[in-house]
Order: structure tokens, then C-alpha cells, then sequence
């Protein structure tokens, strides 16, 4: 042990996002000694990168917004496989934390009386999105740094987490983490642990995720005994750009939509009004003379479907492309400019209209964008219980994008950003509680070593897989075998080549030192991404039915007899991921009415 840097802490947070922002920054003000691990820089976690708003029933600007509508556009949205409790909590919640930003110091736009502004998003029933411009994930974590730091939370930079360390009676009590830069081992030893890792976008060839996006939290939990749930449901945003390829699956918010951009084939046919589904029907425009009355006069107006949730509209431009309908570089086209006028258009979206001019040559004040899906957001992840945010495992608790439950089987624009405060502010009270009575972290050197000798093999080993090849082998898999559209056949053979790629990064070998070394760095974060690949594709496998995120070809209806009351639960037993089916929590009587309510 004496010859590892070692940190001694109540509470141990790794992410340095909006979610473990939030916790940390509760954790301190309840009186525990916290730290946050971010693999990235302060302030460059990938929450920034969020661009609409954050989805709260504030009734700023429609006075007949309430949580309860909200509670009842995410369940709908997550198609009731969502977990009650959180989405409750996060209804009921989301106002309070984005005051409580405002009181901080967060900038937001505001209406013509003085309020917080609120723009439409897909999925939501009336305009409820707090926004900055398109820039608002920029200012949450602004605000939340600044904040952490005020507040004395020591932070952690640029380095990597291998392994959750336990107490001999399985209780999680630290972590082992390495340098980015000199690659040189730490061990952080903590009373509980809060994983707040964000998501496992970097496993698809296209997506909007940034690099530290590798899936480490899930598999950290994973391997150490906790339970994650709903693995087959992960999310394309409908709107990536699709060129120039430098920048294919960079996200083009839903902003673009909710302030008037309209989704259009290359016949110049508005064609989302032709998969409406039947559960929206009757709450959206039937005509597109209907969708500009909607922009014109809001008022008592039905939603445009051009703002159904992000599955249904990921799966109708899939739909059009493969139709033949699709844009000169497979995509379809987003036009704003013929709705808007162009200095709307640069203060609601500037960071849109600098992102096309500078990246792709298309000045979006007079020209159609080419958008396509990308691979966005996990909704699956840690099971936790929706109060205290703790997971199956004593002193491990998890929130945001990796923790499962919130969002069900699809994940509405702007509740993630709602779910980060929310839930990490819980995660940090739960974790913070604990850590009050429980016992000095006790891991055994055993476990730190074989931890720090398994990482070091791969510096040592000659001649063996390059871990750059084996990460674009797996980019591909996932991207044609589970991706959009999912059929068993395809996934038979993802589960076969993924655990050929599994065996083959038990060879990884990058001989060479460990300072800067990227190599080094992609390889132990392929662990994680496989053992992540797996849960997603067996998950999707086991789930007979298309809900949500999760597309079946060969199985195309949701079954709400069976699927639809089960969640499918990923643990890892000796080495090995099973998938089970487990009931959903029952949903309240008074809860229930309010979909009966809605008909």
C-alpha cells in the first residue's frame, strides 16, 4: 500500500459533469470530506455539450404547465417502462434546482416579464425547457464549478478510475486510479462512492458523445456486484450533422426544432406528419397549415411532429433515407431559415449557426442543415433507489446518464439535464448519510495489486493486439449489428464477435512507458466498453419487442403483456454477464388516474 499515492475521503465522486457537480457540491455542504475524479479537465465534461435547456414545469410561459403533465409526458416518452418513482421525484423537483441555479449565478434567458424563458422540446406537452441560448449545459457547469469550488471540494484531474475497491464484506470503499499523464497508480480510499461517469456513446462509429464517453461507470458498478438495468435501450438523436465527415454525429440541438425548424425530405415533403403515432395523435398538428398556426399562436395549439420524442422522429428519418428520400450525404434536411428571420436565428442558436458556418460551409440563416441519427444517450444503467440514489451495493451510488430507471425506454430532450440536478443532489445526500456512520475504508492490498499488475501486463506484453484496431472493430460491430434497427440475426452475431473481441484484449499490448500514453489508455478503457457492448447486445437480444430506443425488425410491436411490465437486469457472475427479467415497481393508484385523466 506504501507505495501507491493514497487519498483518504468520506465521499469519493468520479465525474466531474453536471450530476457529480451537484453531488459533490451537497456531499460538502452536509459536512463530509469530498472529492471529485474527472478523466477530463474541470469544466470539459461532456455535460457542456448539452445545448437546449433544462426540462422543468416552472409555468413560465404556459400558466397550466404543472409537474403532474410533466410527470406524464417522461412516462409516456420512456413508454411506462420508466421507474415511477424517479420520474415523480424528478417532476416534482426540476423547479426548485433550476432557482436554485439561478440563485448561483446561473444567466438564463428570459421572457419580456423578467421570468426564466422556456422553449418547446420534443415530447413535451407545453414549452418548459430553461434555457441559455444553446449553450445552456455550458452555464450549468459553469455555475456548478463555480460553486464546488467556493466550497472547498478538492477536485481530482485527468485521472482515470480502473477498479472499485471493497471492504471484505463486499461494501465498495474507494478506487484505483491512474494519471492520465504519468500514468503512475493513486489509490482514493472513501466511506462511499458516487459514480457519475456519464455515458458509453464511444462504442458506435457515429456519435454524439465526447471521448471520455467510454462506459466506465457501468462497468465499474458492474463488476463490482451492482445491478444495471434497461442496457438495450440507447438512444439516437435524430439530429447529428452527417457532413463533412470530420464532424459526422456532431449533435444539432432540438432547440433548432422547438424555436421553428421543420424536418423536410429531398422532395421537399414535411414528412414526419406521416409517422405520427397513434399515442400522439391527438395532441399533434394533422396538416403543416395546422404546424404554422401552432408557431403563430401557441395558444390551445396541438405540437408539431416535427417534435414527437427523439425515437419516434430517429426512426422516420431512418425510414425516409433508406426510402430513397434522402439528403445528398445520408441524411435529410433541417431548415430553419425559412421560418425565421436571421437575427432570431443567431441570438437563439449561436452556437448552432458558428458550429455549421465554421464546420461545414453552411451559413443556417439561409440554407438547410443535413442531419441524421447518432448514437446520444444511454437510458439504461445502475438500478438505484430513486430517493437516495443507492445502488444494489453498500457505498456505491450512482446518477445522471449512468444510473438506469429515469428515462425508460427513451429519454425526452431536456430531462436529462433535470435528472443531473435532481438526482445528484439526491446522490449526494444518500452518500453523504452513509458515509456519516459507516465504518474506515478497509480494502486489502491483495485486490489493489492484482488491480495495478493486470493494468501494468499490457505495458509488458509483446507482439499482442493493437488496442486502436481492436476499438474500430468494435465501433463497426456495434454500429451495423446494434445499432437503429436491431433483428436477431444481427445480434446473434454481435454477442459472437464481441466476445471474440473479449478474448482477443486479454492480449492488448502496448510496450512501451506509461507517461502519456494513449495506447495504454484506449486499452483499458476497451475493458470497460466491451464489457458494456455485451449488457447492451445480449439485453437487446433477450427483449422481444420494439419500445423506445430499442427497435426490433423481426419483432416490430411493443408487447405490453409481457415486455412492458418487465425490466431486463445485467449482473456479472464469475466473470460472466446474465440478463434476467424482473417485474416493474407498481405504479400508484393516484399516479395511474393521471393517464386516464389525459385520454
Amino acid at each position: 500500500m506504501a507505495d501507491f499515492e493514497t487519498h483518504e475521503l468520506d465521499v469519493l465522486v468520479i465525474g466531474a459533469g453536471g450530476a457529480g457537480l451537484r453531488a459533490a457540491i451537497e456531499s460538502v455542504e452536509r459536512g463530509s470530506k469530498t472529492a471529485v475524479v474527472t478523466k477530463s479537465l474541470l469544466g470539459k465534461a461532456h455535460t457542456v455539450m448539452a445545448e437546449g435547456g433544462i426540462a422543468a414545469a416552472m409555468a413560465n410561459v404556459y400558466p397550466e404547465d404543472n409537474w403532474k403533465v410533466h410527470f406524464r409526458d417522461t412516462m409516456r416518452g420512456g413508454k411506462m417502462l420508466n421507474n415511477w418513482r424517479m420520474a415523480q421525484l424528478h417532476a416534482q423537483e426540476s423547479p426548485d434546482r433550476v432557482w436554485e441555479l439561478e440563485a448561483w449565478g446561473a444567466v438564463f434567458d428570459r421572457t419580456k416579464d423578467g421570468l426564466i424563458s422556456q422553449r418547446d422540446f420534443g415530447g413535451h406537452r407545453y414549452a418548459r425547457l430553461a434555457h441559455v441560448g444553446d449553450r445552456t449545459g455550458l452555464e450549468m457547469i459553469r455555475t456548478l464549478q463555480q460553486r464546488s469550488v467556493a466550497l472547498g471540494v478538492e477536485v481530482f484531474m485527468e485521472c482515470s478510475i480502473l477498479q472499485l475497491l471493497h471492504n471484505d464484506d463486499g461494501s465498495v470503499c474507494g478506487a484505483l486510479g491512474y494519471w492520465r499523464a504519468s500514468g503512475e497508480l493513486v489509490v482514493f480510499k472513501a466511506k462511499a462512492v458516487i459514480l457519475a461517469t456519464g455515458g458509453l456513446g464511444r462504442s458506435w462509429k457515429v456519435t454524439s458523445n465526447s471521448w471520455e464517453c467510454t462506459g466506465d461507470g457501468h462497468a465499474l458498478a458492474l463488476w463490482a456486484g451492482a445491478d444495471l438495468i434497461d442496457m438495450e435501450f440507447v438512444q439516437f438523436h435524430p439530429t447529428g450533422m452527417v457532413w463533412p465527415l470530420s464532424v459526422k454525429g456532431l449533435l444539432v440541438t432540438e432547440g433548432v426544432r422547438g424555436d421553428g425548424g421543420t424536418l423536410r425530405n429531398s422532395e421537399g415533403k414535411r414528412f414526419m406528419f406521416d409517422y405520427v403515432p397513434e399515442m400522439f395523435r391527438a395532441e399533434t398538428a394533422d396538416t403543416e397549415e395546422e404546424a404554422d398556426r401552432w408557431y403563430n399562436d401557441k395558444k390551445g395549439a396541438r405540437r408539431t411532429p416535427d417534435l414527437l420524442p427523439r425515437d419516434e422522429v430517429a426512426r422516420a428519418i431512418n425510414s425516409e433515407v433508406k426510402s430513397g428520400r434522402g439528403s445528398p450525404h445520408g441524411g435529410v434536411f433541417l431548415d430553419i431559415f425559412s421560418r425565421r428571420d436571421p437575427d432570431y436565428i443567431r441570438r437563439r442558436l449561436p452556437s448552432m449557426y458558428h458550429q455549421f458556418k465554421q464546420l461545414a460551409g453552411v451559413d443556417i440563416t439561409r440554407e438547410a442543415m443535413e442531419i441524421g441519427p447518432t448514437c446520444h444517450y444511454a437510458m439504461g444503467g445502475v438500478r438505484v433507489d430513486p430517493d437516495s440514489a443507492g445502488s444494489s451495493v453498500a457505498g456505491l451510488y450512482a446518477c445522471g446518464e449512468v444510473a438506469g430507471g429515469m428515462h425508460g425506454s427513451n429519454r425526452l430532450g431536456g430531462n436529462s439535464l433535470g435528472d443531473l440536478l435532481v438526482f445528484g443532489r439526491r446522490a449526494g445526500i444518500g452518500a453523504s448519510e452513509y458515509a456519516s456512520s459507516a465504518p474506515k475504508p478497509a480494502p486489502s492490498t491483495g485486490q489493489i495489486e492484482d488491480i495495478a499488475k493486470s493494468a501494468q501486463a499490457i505495458l509488458e506484453r509483446e507482439n499482442g493486439e493493437n488496442p486502436f484496431e481492436l476499438l474500430h472493430s468494435l465501433q463497426e460491430s456495434m454500429h451495423d449489428l446494434v445499432g437503429i434497427i436491431r433483428v436477431e440475426s444481427e445480434l446473434t452475431q454481435a454477442k459472437e464477435k464481441l466476445a471474440e473481441f473479449r478474448e482477443r484484449s486479454a492480449n492488448l499490448s502496448v510496450p512501451t512507458n506509461r507517461k502519456y500514453n494513449t495506447g495504454w489508455h484506449h486499452s483499458l478503457d476497451l475493458r470497460c466498453q466491451l464489457t458494456v457492448a455485451q449488457c447492451v447486445a445480449s439485453a437487446a437480444l433477450e427483449r422481444k419487442e420494439s419500445r423506445g430506443g430499442h427497435t426490433r425488425d423481426d419483432y416490430p410491436l411493443p408487447d405490453k403483456e409481457h415486455y412492458g411490465k418487465v425490466n431486463l437486469v445485467c449482473r456479472w457472475t464469475n466473470g460472466e454477464i446474465s440478463v434476467t427479467q424482473e417485474p416493474l415497481p407498481i405504479m400508484p393508484s393516484e399516479l395511474a388516474e393521471l393517464f386516464e385523466e389525459a385520454k
